[in-house]
């Protein structure tokens, strides 16, 4: 399942004032646009539109007579501009928030005259420009489920996100240093110290730990621009969803946690259900149990797959 990436190009203002030619690039899987129900999905962090197929980085989740399958629905991923995977970068990142990319993703949907969903799925990174999105469009989900991921930065995330800052700012190895101290974010002491037991490894002269997170930051550096890391860590420490505007929701909302996630702890995602609950019959939580920590989301697939299928 392979599909074209699309764009779409218009104008837009960002909330700090500064004009920009946005080119939205977006890809299409399943059904044809205007033939099934949409479900709108949002990427994380270091992901992108490919959400499905043979290279999809969700297609344990998305594809034909999977959990979201793609003879049923037409599945929409937007690209987060200047995520590099279309190779549009930003050099003044900084003018954009987590607002500004839900409104883009908002007026791609009016450009592609789509004005409901029946889902809207994100994960972390995701699921934060989609709390954004929805409390500027109320009524555009009939279901939304953030994964892993809350409707602000807390200040725990916020610091990590700072620490990326600085490490993103260095020139000697930047996105490899960043990503080292990103993956041990990701994951948890359990995780690392279970999977690899102090093994050292006596040809390369180094733990075999060391030797793993090495070759994910050099992984990362071969696909990723230095730049579109730094926007899309820009982002993350931005995240803040105006409180109030919750409740205006009008999607049935599933907030999905993992119950080890260092990022956006469980607690912190369950009192946002509890706060929602007190004013929304149609809120519900829901938790991945796994050592593996924020990451869980993208490695827990069984229990994603079941909280998912018994949603949709």
């Amino acid at each position: 399942m392979k599909t074209e990436l699309k764009h779409i190009h218009f104008s837009y203002t960002t909330r700090s004032g500064k004009e920009y030619s946005i080119p939205l690039s977006y890809q299409l899987f399943g059904k044809a646009l205007f033939s099934a129900p949409v479900v709108l999905v949002n990427h994380a962090l270091t992901g992108n539109s490919d959400v499905a197929g043979e290279k999809g980085w969700w297609q344990q989740l998305i594809g034909d007579g999977k959990t979201i399958d793609t003879r049923k629905y037409t599945v929409l991923c937007f690209n987060i501009p200047g995520n590099g995977y279309d190779g549009l970068l930003w050099e003044q990142y900084e003018d954009f928030t987590p607002a500004d990319m839900a409104s883009i993703f908002l007026k791609g949907l009016e450009c592609l005259s789509i004005g409901k969903v029946h889902a809207l799925i994100g994960g972390s990174l995701g699921g934060g420009i989609g709390w954004e999105m929805l409390s500027r469009a109320p009524e555009l989900a009939s279901i939304f489920i953030p994964i892993a991921c809350d409707y602000r930065t807390h200040d725990w995330l916020h610091a990590q996100c700072l620490v990326q800052k600085f490490l993103l700012q260095q020139h000697d190895q930047p996105l490899q240093k960043a990503r080292i101290h990103a993956m041990l974010c990701y994951r948890t002491p359990e995780s690392l110290n279970q999977r690899f037991r102090n093994r050292y490894n006596n040809e390369k002269g180094r733990l075999e730990s060391e030797d793993w997170l090495v070759y994910h930051g050099n992984a990362l550096n071969e696909r990723f621009a230095v730049q579109a890391y730094r926007l899309m860590n820009h982002l993350l420490m931005n995240i803040n969803t105006g409180e109030k505007t919750l409740n205006c929701i009008k999607a049935e909302i599933h907030l999905v946690s993992v119950d080890t996630d260092l990022f956006f702890p469980a607690p912190e995602i369950r009192m946002c259900y509890e706060r929602l609950a007190e004013e929304k019959a149609d809120v519900f939580y829901h938790e991945i149990r796994s050592v593996h920590g924020h990451d869980a989301f993208l490695m827990e697939y069984e229990q994603l797959n079941t909280i998912i299928r018994n949603i949709l």
